[in-house]
């Protein structure tokens, strides 16, 4: 087979990420200065540094685990053709929306994808606003990639294509795109959904290219007209300091863990289950909240 040389498309695309979100902070302050905040840009910034950093060390796994895979268990070798890199944007892309589902309903993941999330601002410094520790785990969620028989090559190539269509919804400058392209990609007025913390808003959009995922497996939520979203978490952890943001959901996430007065099978529980789950029952998951505010809606 042969492999073609395709760079590293995040590294190139670094400049335009800096320069993007220069611009588009200052368009975003002159129009109304409240909407943007240099601390909390600066913060994401950070994060996407930090990201990068520990990235290094979790890529030798990933390239390790996922070759290993491709050269051991591949049921066929899937050749570097056009066909191949539509079947392996779709393979990808069904991956990425049940590993994002997934980080939204099992607290373990949650604790690294909720930096992505704490930001009370949108704007595409918050694409940047990444994890530090998910890299070590999330690619399990990939593993099928290799054993089908696409090649490690392909398939970090598409997860960095990925990665990169993603950067641009993370902004409200632009409303809509055309009907066509908002049926069937995921779009920035897709995506401010996700980032809502309003009950209706809540753990729907998981998409990450194609929002036809969300709509097929019922996870999809518009964006209304009358529910203006508000970003950030239910409760949100008010710092910008780049420690707390990477690590602070770990800590509560241990503590309940390990200090909880239950049974041991509980404790486990709070790792399984969805975030804003109690062992007493005195917990809302995101489903009590939509209920509770779908409830109100009807009555008033």
């Amino acid at each position: 087979m042969q492999i073609p040389e395709i760079p590293n498309l995040i590294l190139y695309a670094i400049p335009f990420f800096f320069v993007s979100v220069i611009i588009e902070g200052y368009i975003v302050f002159k129009k109304n200065k409240n909407s943007y905040k240099l601390k909390d840009s600066v913060t994401s910034i950070l994060m996407g540094i930090g990201n990068l950093a520990i990235g290094i060390l979790s890529n030798i796994l990933v390239v390790f685990i996922i070759s290993y895979l491709y050269e051991n268990f591949r049921l066929t070798s899937i050749p570097f053709e056009w066909w191949a890199w539509i079947l392996i944007l779709f393979g990808d892309d069904i991956s990425y929306y049940w590993f994002h589902r997934f980080s939204h309903t099992t607290r373990f993941l949650w604790a690294s994808h909720v930096i992505h999330h704490s930001s009370e601002k949108y704007n595409l410094s918050t694409a940047l606003r990444q994890t530090w520790t998910g890299n070590f785990f999330s690619f399990v969620f990939f593993l099928a990639l290799p054993i089908l028989g696409f090649h490690p090559l392909m398939i970090f190539t598409q997860m960095s294509v990925s990665l990169l269509y993603q950067y641009w919804i993370h902004t409200e400058l632009i409303h809509k795109m055309p009907k066509w392209f908002e049926a069937v990609f995921n779009t920035p007025s897709h995506h401010r959904v996700h980032h809502g913390t309003n009950p209706i808003y809540l753990d729907r959009n998981h998409a990450g290219i194609f929002i036809i995922w969300d709509k097929l497996f019922g996870t999809f939520q518009p964006e209304l007209k009358e529910e203006k979203v508000v970003y950030g978490l239910v409760s949100n952890i008010k710092t910008y300091n780049p420690l707390r943001v990477a690590f602070l959901e770990w800590y509560y996430l241990l503590k309940d863990v390990f200090t909880s007065k239950t049974t041991f099978l509980n404790r486990l529980n709070y790792l399984s289950k969805p975030p804003g789950w109690k062992h007493d029952g005195t917990g809302l998951l995101s489903d009590d909240l939509r209920k509770e505010w779908l409830l109100r809606r009807k009555q008033g």
